[in-house]
């Protein structure tokens, strides 16, 4: 599911990440956003997700947030 449907304040795993450009997937991944990297939804407005990656919240866009698929 992607994180804008997940839970909040629930440890997921990423299992998917369905961003095609390159440079967005580097900097994903440069943020700790990876596959089988753990997530934590703390909430989502109107599609954009506030989530904690490695002890450090990050904000997300609905773009972004809906291409990151969580389990």
């Amino acid at each position: 599911m992607p994180i804008v449907i997940a839970p909040q304040d629930v440890e997921l795993t990423i299992v998917k990440i369905l961003v095609t450009d390159d440079k967005t997937k580097k900097h994903l991944e440069s943020l700790g956003i990876i596959p089988t990297g753990k997530i934590r939804v703390v909430s989502v407005n109107g599609g954009n997700a506030i989530v904690v990656v490695k002890g450090v919240r990050l904000g997300l866009n609905r773009d972004i947030a809906t291409k990151i698929l969580v389990a």
